[in-house]
Parts: structure tokens; C-alpha cells; sequence
């Protein structure tokens, strides 16, 4: 995982979870279009940083978080 400026991934085509609050504001952002990497950021901060993971890392975290407790 590494931390980049939103300018270093121009090709980046952001979508919120369907899960999101129609008020926006309070979603993180998803760019798995590029390829390499999947690009994450703050709604709230278009323009601010992004957490940037390879494919790999992202399904782990994915399914991670989607694990029943």
C-alpha cells in the first residue's frame, strides 16, 4: 500500500459502494480500473491523497472486511 496524489493516477475512474448514503460526503472511493493498482480515496477529498494497493492486496482486504466476525 503506498500513498499517492490524486495527479499521479489521471486514468482513475472513481465509484462509491452502492452501499453509500445518497448525502455523499462520508464514502470512500474505488479506482479499480488501472491497471497494476486499485486506488482508493475519501469522497470528502477528491483532490487529496490515495491509497494506492496492488490487486492482490485489495481482494485480501476485501474479503477481510467482508468475513463474518
Amino acid at each position: 500500500m503506498e500513498l499517492t496524489g490524486n495527479s499521479e493516477l489521471p486514468s482513475a475512474r472513481w465509484r462509491k459502494s452502492s452501499r453509500s448514503s445518497g448525502n455523499g460526503g462520508d464514502c470512500v472511493e474505488v479506482a479499480d480500473n488501472l491497471p497494476g493498482v486499485v486506488g482508493v480515496r475519501d469522497s470528502k477529498d477528491p483532490t487529496g491523497p490515495a491509497l494506492v494497493f496492488t490487486p492482490a492486496a485489495w481482494r485480501a482486504f476485501v474479503a477481510e472486511i467482508n468475513r463474518p466476525a
